[in-house]
């Protein structure tokens, strides 16, 4: 049921055209921010924990306008198989792409940081549209029809998928050979993989993978995140200045240290976007021992 309500749903918006297909999404998201109070519930949780300075009336514009724009996700992704890379930069810009191929130069791969974030499908879609594909840490979803329908259009154009479950041999491989790849680090992990970092000023159980492999390869580190500019009224695909690694030659410090300053780089561009990041993740789900849940 799952698989053919996906298909018939990427079927039908992909015959419309873009603009019709994201305000079709925006309805969708609309409903879905009617009806799904447990998401709604563990927004507004999250945003109390990020943001306890600002409003309840704040906190639940910023959730509404997060489902509008995964309502506007939903229907770029179904227009993707449509997207060549001239039609694709009508509504999306790059800023910063030569900090990705002077990353890129150095031949010891890139590990592009990035996380829930703006339009994170289409992110890495658009540059394999531009010649530089790449691949994906994903996690296998739960129904392997869905899973197939949904890495063939990320696939399209030659990016490639890492299965979690294979995640350090094939982020080891890729860096040998140069590659790229993306990563999204910002949901909830459990010891021994996360370890604790400040996330919002609380701590959040963090994967620790990224650091482990950035620090063991020398590969370059840098943030990506795809995200919708109001004044521009297009996308743009910020590519930040590679990250310098803390290496003082304690590992398990050095861990600790490079996964703090990942998760306070994704945090400083949620700050920036917050009607962009997915607040219904229970991300700070995982506590430290002795600490309470804090969802309910």
């Amino acid at each position: 049921m799952e698989y053919w309500f996906l298909h018939i749903l990427t079927g039908s918006l992909r015959l419309l055209p873009r603009l019709l297909a994201r305000t079709i999404g925006s309805l969708i998201g609309r409903f879905a921010w009617l009806l799904l109070g447990g998401l709604k519930r563990t927004g507004l949780q999250n945003l109390k924990l990020a943001f306890p300075e600002s409003t309840a009336e704040e906190r639940r514009r910023i959730l509404r306008q997060m489902f509008r724009n995964l309502g506007w996700q939903l229907g770029e992704f179904c227009k993707m198989p449509d997207y060549s890379s001239a039609k694709a930069s009508k509504f999306i810009r790059y800023e910063g792409l030569n900090n990705y191929l002077e990353a890129r130069a150095k031949g010891k791969g890139v590990l592009v940081l990035t996380g829930h974030l703006g339009a994170w499908e289409l992110s890495s879609f658009y540059h394999s549209l531009r010649g530089y594909p790449m691949s994906l840490v994903i996690r296998r979803l739960d129904n392997p029809l869905v899973d197939q329908l949904v890495n063939g259009i990320r696939c399209m154009h030659g990016n490639r998928v890492v299965h979690k479950d294979d995640f350090a041999r094939g982020l080891l491989t890729a860096m040998h050979n140069g590659d790229t790849v993306g990563i999204l680090m910002d949901t909830n992990m459990t010891p021994p993989q996360g370890v604790f970092v400040p996330f919002f000023g609380v701590d959040a159980c963090t994967a620790s993978g990224l650091a482990r492999v950035a620090l063991k390869t020398h590969a370059a580190v840098l943030p990506g995140f795809l995200l919708w500019e109001h004044s521009e009224k297009r996308y743009v695909l910020h590519f930040g200045e590679e990250l310098q690694l803390i290496d003082t030659g304690d590992v398990k410090a050095d861990i600790l240290a490079n996964t703090a300053l990942f998760t306070a780089t994704i945090e400083a561009y949620i700050r920036r976007y917050p009607e962009q990041w997915l607040w219904v993740h229970r991300r700070w789900k995982t506590r430290p021992p002795g600490e309470g849940k804090l969802y309910a």
